[in-house]
């Protein structure tokens, strides 16, 4: 992977010399007479151009060495030299950025005699340059030392090329690790759907695709049904054909066209035969027969496509199947015939585990005292087929000793590199790694950073992305759009898993395979990439050349095992052993080229005053601190581009913050009131002096209004995301004329100052639609009907209304926003009855509706809020009866009726809402947070795989 890092030197090297930089940085070599080594300094942008061409040759290099698969302690230890100064040279660029950027401050002959009379500068030309010349001298003597050590490989004639293809052999059918027919589980059901897929009566070509993550076992259930005889006598020709990474279109149809002639091909050659003679054999053959062929392992759908134009559709239900890993290559499938394979669940991956580690066992029963360390290495596969059959044959030769067992289980990751019975594993799924393009292999191996487990959160990993640099600016396109497409890339290609997506079908948060994150961490490792700190278990170590930490767990002070000069991202996730004492090592002055600093949850409460000497920052996150105010230095951090304080103390930034025009993401609140009984349940930033000059800004929340600043806020012309606090009606006018100008503006949340003032948006136009909408506060009747709301048309997903107290059902009204995918009501209306027509709110998947207080009746009636999935009804105290029409609501998966009257608690358990599988209900008085649901007096909660009510303890509170 050195190649990454030489590429992204390349591109910040060239960035720097680019002529508008130069342009800047020219004065600063003019003045010679104050410079030390005057002749590097003007020998700076020559050498820097040097030290970029090397690197270009480097990396063509080092994409030979991948290609030919070369290897070796001596090509590794080479690598490792050019990894280091590409290291070293990017710091150096750093550097020279930071420079030129600090003479494009001075504006003015008044500032330039400031910096004069206090002449404090991170860095100098003269350091710079020199720094440059010597990576420039040892880059030549690397090349020098290339020749005299590495001349070998070049020639093929000592190190030996591994052959790329057979790492991806290795678990065919046929092969040690696939699994014994009478040793399958888990995949009945989706072995019928292939069964028929393949049995369809429709008699055209069928392309069938099998699909999922490395090591999942689509290879094993193809072979599974392609050799049952009742399925190969439906087919006249039959192929199992092996694709490989680097596919070869000629040599599949060389050895497609064998199969067809079977035992007559030693008499046929097909070695000298064209690309266009084959395919003309092929399809000539193929043309007269029922075939089934199985493409294992496709990479590319361009390679699909290529092969296909030999297999004919003659009418004769031909069938297809590919698998691969690629979301992409699996959509070339017909409607019907795509099986996305998934883990196993626990007990299936129980089930495979002990077949193979205990094969002469009656049952193969696991011993009652290896039981638990059974089960942690099974939590460990995660429930991937390949790792469990690795593993657990390798137990069935292992004695059945506790000890043993948890020291493998401690070790396991080791144990899957270096035990050639299980390396099979880590080498299967670092395909999936090595298939990746460059600039998706940073991005794939950032997310092993976070904790095991761990829900990684879309909008936060993409901004991580953006600050450490991997995103590219595509067209018009921002850095967050490109990075989402990077992301996505990722999901197609099976390498991150999507936990949870939103309402309108948008990831929300990720998880990595606890198995797939650890061999990341251990090529991170490798690469010099990262470092995972975890002393849970003694002293853990970092290694010298660690450019990142992730903290997972630190019991002891961190400070000894980091370099801070090579550091550059720094993530806390521990936040309860931390010593207090040891958190300022994390920022320390050393540390200048630091651009991710994520200390969210430490007890921290201030910030030392040498945070601004980190230059290079652009990513800072104190969530959930008790940091109360930022000293005078942090007005320095001209890099900026992410600070996030959400619930922490800090509301007000000193002096001169509007100097950091990189900001692309200010997010600050502090939340009073955990209840959320109240229309500001929290307290927003005041908005600092030249706020509006910040023209990167895209997501500003939470922000409280001042009739300065919403005159102002219209120059914030890029702001996709926006959250204003305590508007006052003396505001709007102003407000909705600089909202007005903001034409990238798609998500919008403005709040009232108090619950009696009112929001005049009637008159409100926006010059596009938005996607989601929130508004806390008394509307006018008339502002359903206005042209705002009018003028959004089918684009608002999301939309959420309180505090509104209108007298008028507004249901029927935002039933007209047909695209609403999630709606919340609290406190918007003060009549009676709530009515859903047939037809409304076709697309709603998620309805809340909070605290209105006079609702006695709700009525559903039969086609509405068809593919409504959440329901959630809370503190409707006049609402005695269930909604009438709830059984309508077939697609709803899971309900909340919570803090209700006695009585609507009493109903609800006679209703009609056995369809619904989860229900959960609590009466007024009692939590609401869902998460404590089974553990606090109060709390109900019924699923229908077991419909028995029972009672728990003495309070009248029901649990299953």
């Amino acid at each position: 992977m050195a190649e990454i890092v030489v590429l992204f030197v390349i591109k910040k090297i060239g960035i720097a010399v680019a002529g508008e930089t130069l342009k800047l940085a020219k004065p600063l070599f003019a003045n010679k007479a104050e410079l030390n080594n005057a002749e590097l300094v003007t020998a700076l942008p020559v050498n820097m151009k040097l030290i970029k061409d090397e690197l270009e040759v480097i990396n063509a290099f080092l994409k030979e060495l991948g290609t030919n698969g070369c290897k070796g302690e001596l090509v590794e230890t080479w690598v490792r030299q050019v990894r280091r100064l590409a290291h070293d040279m990017e710091d150096v660029v750093d550097e020279f950025m930071y420079v030129v950027g600090k003479r494009r401050e001075k504006e003015s002959r008044a500032y330039v005699k400031k910096i004069i009379k206090k002449p404090q500068s991170l860095f100098s030309l003269d350091e710079i340059a020199t720094k440059a010349d010597s990576i420039n001298r040892q880059l030549v003597e690397l090349s020098k030392r290339l020749g005299r050590w590495t001349k070998p490989i070049l020639s093929g004639s000592s190190i030996p090329a591994i052959n790329y293809d057979t790492d991806q052999q290795l678990y065919l059918p046929g092969h040690d690790y696939s699994i014994n027919d009478s040793e399958l589980v888990g995949i009945d059901k989706n072995r019928q759907t292939l069964i028929e897929s393949l049995c369809l009566e429709d008699c055209s070509l069928r392309t069938i695709a099998v699909w999922g993550m490395g090591g999942l076992g689509k290879s094993t259930l193809v072979n599974n049904v392609y050799k049952s005889e009742a399925i190969v006598s439906n087919f006249n020709f039959c192929a199992w054909l092996s694709i490989s990474q680097s596919c070869r279109v000629h040599d599949i149809w060389q050895n497609m066209l064998k199969e067809l002639y079977g035992k007559d091909s030693r008499e046929f050659s097909t070695e000298n035969m064209s690309y266009a003679k084959l395919k003309v054999e092929l399809t000539k053959i193929l043309d007269q027969k029922r075939y089934l062929i199985v493409l294992d392992d496709v990479w590319s759908a361009a390679d699909y496509l290529k092969i296909r134009e030999v297999l004919v559709d003659n009418g004769l239900g031909s069938r297809v199947i590919i698998t691969t890993r690629i979301e992409e290559v699996a959509s070339i499938a017909e409607d019907g015939c795509k099986i996305s394979l998934e883990p196993l669940d626990d007990h299936d991956a129980w089930l495979l585990f002990c077949r193979k580690a205990f094969p002469k066992i009656e049952n193969h029963l696991c011993p009652p005292e290896l039981q638990q360390c059974g089960m942690d290495i099974i939590k460990k596969c995660d429930g991937l087929p390949l790792a469990l059959v690795a593993i657990g044959s390798l137990f069935s030769f292992k004695s059945k000793n506790k000890k043993d067992w948890r020291l493998f289980y401690n070790q396991l990751i080791s144990e899957l590199h270096n035990n050639e019975n299980l390396n099979q594993v880590e080498k299967i799924l670092n395909l999936s790694y090595k298939h990746l393009p460059n600039h998706l292999k940073y991005c794939f191996l950032y997310c092993a950073m976070f904790p095991e487990d761990y829900l990684i959160h879309r909008k936060r990993l993409i901004r991580f992305w953006i600050s450490e640099g991997f995103i590219e600016q595509k067209g018009a396109c921002s850095l967050e759009d490109v990075a989402e497409g990077y992301l996505m890339e990722l999901v197609q290609r099976s390498m991150l898993q999507v936990v949870a997506r939103n309402s309108f079908n948008r990831i929300q948060c990720l998880r990595m395979h606890d198995i797939v994150r650890e061999l990341a961490i251990y090529q991170s490792k490798r690469e010099s990439f990262c470092t995972i700190y975890d002393d849970t278990h003694g002293v853990a170590q970092l290694g010298s050349d660690s450019r990142r930490v992730s903290v997972l767990r630190c019991n002891n002070s961190i400070r000894p095992s980091i370099d801070p000069f090579r550091l550059h991202t720094f993530i806390a996730f521990d936040t309860t052993s931390m010593a207090l004492s040891s958190w300022p090592a994390f920022i320390p002055s050393e540390s200048k080229y630091l651009s991710v600093l994520d200390l969210s949850g430490l007890p921290i409460e201030t910030i030392p005053y040498s945070v601004g000497e980190l230059f290079n920052l652009r990513f800072l996150c104190l969530n959930d601190t008790n940091v109360k105010a930022f000293p005078k230095s942090v007005t320095k951090l001209r890099n900026l581009q992410t600070l996030s304080l959400e619930r922490a103390q800090l509301l007000n930034f000193p002096r001169g913050f509007s100097n950091l025009k990189k900001l692309r993401h200010l997010l600050v609140w502090k939340l009073v009131d955990a209840t959320y009984k109240s229309l500001n349940n929290w307290q927003s930033m005041e908005p600092f002096e030249g706020l509006w000059d910040l023209k990167e800004l895209q997501h500003l929340n939470e922000v409280r209004a001042t009739k300065v600043f919403v005159a102002k806020l219209g120059n914030l012309a890029q702001l996709r995301s926006l959250c204003i606090t305590y508007v006052r009606s003396s505001h709007c006018i102003q407000l909705c004329n600089s909202l007005s100008k903001m034409h990238q503006l798609t998500r919008l949340n403005i709040r009232a100052s108090n619950e009696h003032e009112l929001l005049l948006l009637d008159d409100f136009t926006l010059s596009n639609p938005l996607e989601k909408l929130e508004l806390a506060g008394q509307l006018s009747e008339g502002t359903l009907e206005s042209p705002f709301f009018s003028g959004h048309g089918n684009k608002l997903l999301r939309m959420e209304l309180s505090w509104c107290q209108l007298t008028l059902n507004p249901v029927a009204r935002l039933a007209e926003f047909s695209s609403l995918t999630e709606l919340s009501l609290t406190r918007v209306y003060t009549g009676h009855w709530l009515n859903f027509h047939a037809n409304w709110f076709p697309d709603l998947k998620k309805l809340v509706l909070w605290d209105l207080q006079q609702v006695k009746q709700i009525f559903v009636q039969e086609g509405a809020l068809a593919n409504l999935h959440y329901l959630h009804i809370d503190s409707l105290m006049e609402l005695r009866d269930i909604p009438i029409g709830i059984e309508f609501l077939a697609s709803v998966k899971e309900a909340y009726f919570t803090r209700m009257h006695s009585d609507f608690v009493r109903n609800l358990q006679m209703g009609k809402i056995n369809h619904i599988p989860k229900v959960h209900w609590s009466t007024q008085g009692m939590p609401t947070d869902l998460m404590e649901l089974a553990d606090l007096p109060g709390a109900s909660y019924r699923t229908n795989t077991n419909p028995e009510w029972r009672i728990l303890g003495g309070s009248g509170w029901v649990f299953i």
